[in-house]
């Protein structure tokens, strides 16, 4: 109704603008929340969130006492919510809004659904209103007056959209659940009798779930690429950190390293209720034979550097180079992540390069004695440098297999590299882009500085 009809039947309603966003974020919070009792959560439309508990409910005693569990941590946290608890979503969702007051009566037992669900309205299947009306027009208002509608004059009716709804609350046909985060195939929890919030507190709890963790690991043959340590807390909120390493392992000493230097970032707020340790990429990892040459530095040991490295200053900080098929020296590399097992790029064969190459070529002024050959002298950052000794030229030529339009294949030009040594001593790599013989003469031939030794 419009607002004016409203507080003319309450002329004490209060209202407020509606924040839609700020009303999906909470929710989005809240079903991050339930992941204390499974990993399989969603927010459900906008005013539910939906657990898949099977699996979990063992862990509370059964699924009544998880319910009650849920119900009364939300309850003391002062959010209102009413729980449903079937063998469907589309059950739960009916149960939880149209049930009973009391929370047996929102509870069907397995396999009970039909039951529990007949005395329920139609409104409680999510069908559109004009279905609704129509069958409350032919005498249906109730879920267990469609169970003894011929199903071929109710889909003739009202089309298929009311059998599919009811076929999914009782189970008659999947009805998927897309959880916020993908379900960890490996996940330990750590339930506290009393909050905790002290550092020590959390370093000892998660300890004994890294230990666990890698048994699990230890018994499966698998190993881990990335751990999530999340903290549950007693006011409704989650507070997770989490590790990464650049080979799959399941070495507890190296994770427990790894995560004490992340400790600090939990905010335990009013205290942590539980703590779960998950590990959402595993693959098979295989017992290593240590190497004889205990000298030589072993990949793990790397592997192992790296890890810390890219624990303490970010996980993008800590890159490899490898090659990349192209000529151009600014082109013949690429950085990625080391994630992947660690193992010796093949390089293509080419003339000595410089330990540094800068960003992109700098422009110089450069004299020759003969316009083909290495310069004399050349003026680089406003310094000028007398050339003693010389090596090249190594010619690259533009790539145009490489798809180039017109206008990049005349603005490309042939680089002349030479090595040059300065009388201060310092080498230097530099090229001359373009010909004397076949440049345009609006264009003539420049020298630039790439690179350093």
């Amino acid at each position: 109704m419009t607002l004016a009809d409203a507080r003319a039947l309450a002329p004490g309603l209060k209202t407020a603008p509606a924040d839609i966003s700020a009303d999906a974020e909470g929710l989005a919070m809240l079903a991050r929340w339930c992941g204390r009792y499974s990993p399989w959560t969603a927010p459900d439309g906008v005013d539910g969130v939906i657990v898949e508990s099977s699996g979990c409910d063992h862990l509370f005693g059964g699924e009544a006492e998880l319910l009650a569990d849920l119900t009364g941590r939300l309850t003391r946290a002062r959010v209102t919510v009413r729980a449903g608890l079937a063998d469907t979503p589309a059950a739960a969702w009916a149960l939880a809004r149209f049930g009973g007051d009391a929370q047996a009566d929102r509870i069907a037992p397995a396999g009970g659904g039909m039951v529990k669900l007949a005395p329920l309205t139609i409104a409680a299947l999510r069908l559109e209103q004009e279905t609704i009306e129509g069958l409350t027009r032919l005498g249906v208002k109730r879920i267990g007056d469609l169970y003894r509608m011929p199903r071929q004059s109710l889909g003739r009716r009202f089309g298929t959209e009311a059998l599919r709804r009811l076929d999914k609350a009782l189970g008659r046909i999947g009805d998927p659940i897309s959880p916020m985060l993908p379900s960890p195939e490996f996940r330990v929890r750590l339930d506290f009798g009393e909050p905790i919030g002290k550092r020590e507190d959390i370093a000892i709890a998660a300890e004994r779930l890294i230990e666990r963790l890698s048994r699990w690991l230890t018994q499966e043959r698998r190993g881990a690429h990335r751990l999530d340590l999340a903290a549950y807390l007693a006011d409704g909120g989650v507070s997770a950190i989490s590790v990464t390493c650049a080979r799959a392992m399941r070495d507890a000493a190296h994770w427990l390293r790894l995560f004490e230097e992340k400790l600090d970032h939990i905010d335990a707020g009013f205290g942590i209720d539980a703590l779960i340790l998950s590990a959402p990429r595993t693959e098979p990892l295989a017992a290593v034979e240590p190497r004889l040459d205990r000298q030589r530095v072993s990949p793990d040991q790397v592997s192992l550097l790296i890890d810390r490295l890219r624990n303490r200053l970010g996980p993008d900080s800590v890159q490899v180079l490898k090659p990349r098929g192209s000529h151009i020296p600014e082109r013949a590399e690429r950085r990625a992540l080391p994630d992947a097992a660690l193992k010796v790029e093949s390089w293509p064969r080419t003339p000595l390069r410089p330990a540094r190459l800068l960003p992109r070529p700098e422009p110089i002024e450069a004299v020759a004695e003969v316009p083909d050959l290495p310069p004399a002298r050349f003026r680089w950052r406003r310094m000028s440098h007398h050339v003693v000794a010389a090596e090249g030229p190594e010619r690259i030529a533009p790539e145009w297999w490489e798809g180039m339009s017109a206008p990049e294949r005349e603005a490309a030009a042939t680089r002349d590299y030479y090595r040059v040594e300065s009388a201060e001593g310092r080498s230097f790599w530099l090229y001359r882009e373009g010909l004397y013989d076949r440049g345009a003469p609006e264009r003539p031939p420049a020298w630039f500085m790439h690179g350093l030794f």
